[in-house]
């Protein structure tokens, strides 16, 4: 009946174990420690089983990794929850038995121990005996007393937390364990002997934490069910918070069920801070003395409580040890409420909590508070976020080891875990009955059970921004930078346009959400400058209707709120979506938005819910590396302009970029030797797509300024001009060297995106690729006789090398998927992107006149930009004659934390 979780299990709920990939196998050395098998990982740290070879023991190690390391307030939590543990000898507290640092990590080595979980325990079978009940109370209740008297309080106490060891002897109670001391606070100063035993423990590489001050607010930590009120209110909490947590727990074994639950956090909330748990009839005998002291645990005023968990077990024991008189009446207390009323105080404070997001037009209920907290993740250059419909479970995108993946906090939590097989994710959305997430990754629509399982792939979706779905198992989705809004099934099949652009909506529709009744949807206009605005379209295919102008993100929060981004300021309007009309002036709701990306960092749920992130802006920088991947020289510094596109110049002392250095995305060329950047275009329009006229003197790029096509302009001075006299002729991908022919890719409502060859000299087009499916990019080979490309008719996105000008010979390159396609100066080899990162090389052989491709061979792992500015069409490096790659580096930074509010439509108070 026991599983065997150990003591370092921390922060690790049950159903988060052994589903995350880890990245230390069997067999791999952390300092003397060598792994064994994992464990399981949360949002800090990874866990292993590992054994001892000094002492030959096995023993868990609990590692923080990666940019985590550097980031302060992860690892100021980690060194939190060391110092924590070493001060404290306790058998019921796990022990630490050393810490240290191996090459990029932080780590702990834990007492391993058999045994599960209390929150397991009652979960598997919820009718504790009350014999057990109180060995275990009493356990628990003995090792916080011991943590308080050091000065430690353990600020998160829950069943998930409290470790039930197996005994060695007879079988009966179990051992406690008390885990995870990552929130602990110090409550009061220790002893100068225990600050040198602290020290002399934990060693030099890790530094003194700081307590908690009253000078942060505006959030707070820990798991909800259990939080005392006063930790709600933003406070904290000192030792006492531990008391009302400890009663939550007792209560738990006592009820078998929580003291505190509801359908949203919200409700959860509005319980603890206002309504007292039913009486736990499930006792026979009663046991009114037992149900006296864990009353006053959770009494909501802290000087009202028991002020010393010894007390507290100290009445336990006393229960424990006359059980004849335990049954005895005990003296009523005045101030005690009484459980039926207390059962009707639940019902209607989570009525009344409800009332306001769930009744349209009726009174406002009582007052609430307003509540909200951060979310801190490890970094990310994405900050897409998705409520779950219920709002109890939040869907964010974030880096494990430099590669952006699905994470997924229950509010109810400690911690996030990882989905595996998420690799490369962006832009997540929910199911409407919140068991699965759709999102985009390699260019491919997928969608994937939060309860476990690998994504299942649904559509090709190059370059999609932002999806939603209906219960009637509709996905609308973006398709592409410039693109409608289409529709699919979610089980698959043919796509179908809903919206058309530029036909008065703007060139660009994106962020689709579908309003309640299913078949009518928001979505953002953009790229169009006048077009730009929030739209509301429909399945019917009724042409869209603008609801608000300028504004971008178009989040619609039930009831009535209508979310948008201004000027960086999250606003909400008053919003009927009956009639799609707006009402009076917006509200600000926060502030500090930046770029086009953050309009997917908001997130609304039917419970009245909000999450998002603020700021997040990718920093990137050009690099130069050789074959293997060794950094050779960085151009400048990081910056945050969304540098994106690099060419070379023909004679490689240049770069053009497209880049957000002025606010606009323009154009500009960077003097590789002394790094200085001067801009070539002035918009608006917009201008991207950047390539070098053969002639040196010229760029050219995609404009909308005479339709939509390829536009050319000198770098120093000169007019803009179209370089081909037809509007809307496509975006420019590659020249042949003899400046004959241009590459471009454009839109064919039949075929979708095709790759088509146009004659600088009049001669007719050539259409290189016209498959089903979409052509996201193409190059011509230095001697312009083949056409590298990538296709999705396969259903993932491929490479592959054809003729041209005929296309007699078509071969596949890549193997497992490819994006970011170039050639090597000789024309000899293929490089691509895989979609694990991986700079891949393709030798081209030949066999008489037939080309005879090699299997692809992996060079070095990439880090490449992501996300803005990052059209699908360009490559994010360039190659230059001596083989070296000019990197556009997404370099890993610290994330703005998420915002979770609770209650935010609260008007403000007179």
């Amino acid at each position: 009946m026991f599983s065997t979780p150990t003591c370092s299990s921390i922060g690790l709920p049950a159903s988060s174990r052994m589903r995350v990939r880890m990245p230390f196998e069997p067999g791999a050395r952390v300092g003397p420690y060598e792994i064994t098998a994992p464990i399981g990982a949360g949002g800090m740290g990874e866990v292993y089983r590992a054994r001892d070879t000094r002492l030959d023991r096995t023993v868990a190690i609990k590692v923080l990794k990666g940019a985590l390391v550097t980031d302060a307030e992860s690892r100021q939590r980690f060194e939190q929850e060391a110092r924590a543990i070493a001060a404290l000898n306790d058998p019921h507290i796990c022990t630490i038995h050393d810490v240290g640092r191996d090459r990029d990590f932080e780590y702990l080595v834990l007492e391993y121990l058999e045994g599960e979980t209390l929150a397991d325990r009652l979960s598997r079978a919820p009718d504790l005996a009350i014999g057990e009940t109180l060995d275990i109370a009493i356990q628990i209740a003995e090792a916080l007393h011991h943590a308080h008297r050091a000065g430690i309080a353990h600020r998160d106490l829950k069943p998930g937390n409290v470790m039930l060891v197996r005994r060695a002897g007879p079988s009966g109670a179990p051992d406690v364990k008390l885990l995870d001391f990552g929130l602990a606070a110090r409550t009061a100063a220790v002893s100068p002997e225990a600050d040198a035993s602290l020290d002399a423990t934990t060693g030099a590489s890790l530094v003194v934490t700081r307590a908690p001050t009253s000078a942060v607010t505006g959030g707070f930590s820990g798991t909800i069910p259990y939080m005392a009120p006063e930790q709600l209110n933003g406070d904290p909490g000192d030792h006492r918070a531990d008391i009302f947590s400890f009663g939550c727990v007792l209560y738990e074994m006592l009820a078998g069920r929580k003291a505190f639950d509801g359908a949203t956090p919200l409700t959860v909330i509005a319980a603890i801070t206002s309504t007292e748990p039913p009486a736990t009839t499930r006792l026979q005998p009663p046991q009114p003395i037992l149900e006296h002291v864990m009353r006053r645990c959770l009494e909501k005023d802290r000087e009202r409580r028991w002020q010393n968990m010894g007390d507290v077990a100290g009445e336990l024991r006393w229960v424990r040890d006359r059980p004849a008189h335990a049954a005895a009446p005990p003296v009523p207390k005045p101030s005690r409420i009484p459980w039926i009323v207390a059962l009707a105080a639940v019902t209607l404070a989570t009525a009344l909590a409800i009332a306001g997001w769930t009744v349209r037009g009726r009174a406002a209920a009582a007052p609430q508070s307003a509540l909200r907290f951060e979310l801190a993740t490890s970094p990310t250059d994405d900050p897409s976020v998705a409520l779950s419909p219920d709002g109890t479970q939040l869907a964010f995108v974030a880096n494990q080891n430099h590669v952006p993946m699905i994470w997924l906090r229950s509010f109810d939590a400690i911690e996030s875990r990882v989905l595996n097989g998420t690799e490369g994710a962006s832009f997540p959305f929910w199911s409407p009955d919140g068991r699965s997430i759709g999102f985009f990754a390699a260019d491919t629509l997928k969608r994937i059970d939060v309860a476990g399982g690998m994504p299942l792939a649904v559509v090709a979706a190059p370059n999609a921004r932002g999806g939603t779905w209906n219960t009637d198992g509709v996905i609308l989705f973006s398709a592409g930078v410039t693109a409608p809004i289409v529709r699919v099934s979610a089980r698959g099949g043919d796509l179908q346009n809903v919206t058309q652009v530029n036909t008065g909506s703007g060139p660009a529709h994106r962020l689709p959400q579908f309003l309640p009744d299913g078949k009518r949807f928001l979505f953002t206009s953009a790229l169009g400058s006048e077009t730009n605005g929030v739209y509301l379209g429909s399945l019917d295919k009724t042409p869209p209707v603008r609801v608000l102008p300028g504004d971008v993100g178009g989040r619609f929060a039930p009831p009535d709120r209508l979310l948008t981004i201004r000027q960086g300021a999250l606003q909400a309007y008053s919003f009927d979506p009956d009639t799609g009309k707006v009402q009076g002036e917006p509200v600000i709701v926060a502030q500090g938005f930046v770029g086009g990306s953050a309009t997917s960092g908001i997130a609304t749920s039917s419970t009245g819910v909000l999450a998002y992130r603020a700021v997040t802006l990718q920093r990137r920088q050009l690099v130069w590396v050789n074959r293997q991947g060794t950094a050779e020289r960085a151009i400048g510094e990081p910056t945050a302009d969304f540098l994106s596109a690099p060419e070379l110049s023909a004679d490689e002392r240049s770069v053009a970029v497209f880049s957000q250095r002025t606010g606009d995305n323009e154009v500009w060329a960077i003097e590789l030797a002394r790094n200085l950047a001067s801009r070539i275009t002035r918009g608006p329009p917009t201008s991207s797509h950047p390539l070098w006229d053969p002639d040196g003197q010229h760029v050219v790029f995609f404009s909308r300024r005479f339709g939509g096509g390829p536009t050319r302009q000198a770098v120093v001075g000169g007019q803009v001009e179209p370089l081909f006299p037809h509007a809307d002729s496509g975006q420019p991908l590659s020249w042949t060297l003899d400046r004959h022919y241009l590459l471009v890719r454009r839109a064919n409502e039949k075929t979708g995106f095709d790759l088509v060859a146009l004659s600088t000299q009049g001669d007719p087009e050539v259409v290189v690729s016209q498959p089903p499916g979409d052509e996201t990019e193409g190059q011509f080979s230095p001697d312009g006789s083949w056409v590298a490309l990538v296709s999705n008719q396969g259903g993932q996105p491929e490479v592959f090398v054809q003729s041209f000008p005929t296309a007699k010979t078509r071969k596949q390159v890549s193997t497992s998927g490819g994006t970011q396609v170039r050639w090597s100066a000789d024309g000899r080899e293929v490089f691509y992107i895989a979609p694990d990162g991986k700079m891949m090389a393709v030798s081209l052989g030949s066999s008489g006149a037939a080309l005879d491709p090699k299997l692809p061979t992996p060079l070095f792992q990439t880090h490449l930009a992501t996300g803005t500015n990052v059209l699908g069409m360009k490559p994010q490096y360039a190659v230059s004659r001596d083989g070296r790659f000019l990197l556009n580096t997404a370099v890993e930074t610290a994330s703005a934390p998420i915002v979770v509010s609770f209650n935010w439509m609260k008007k403000p108070q007179k």
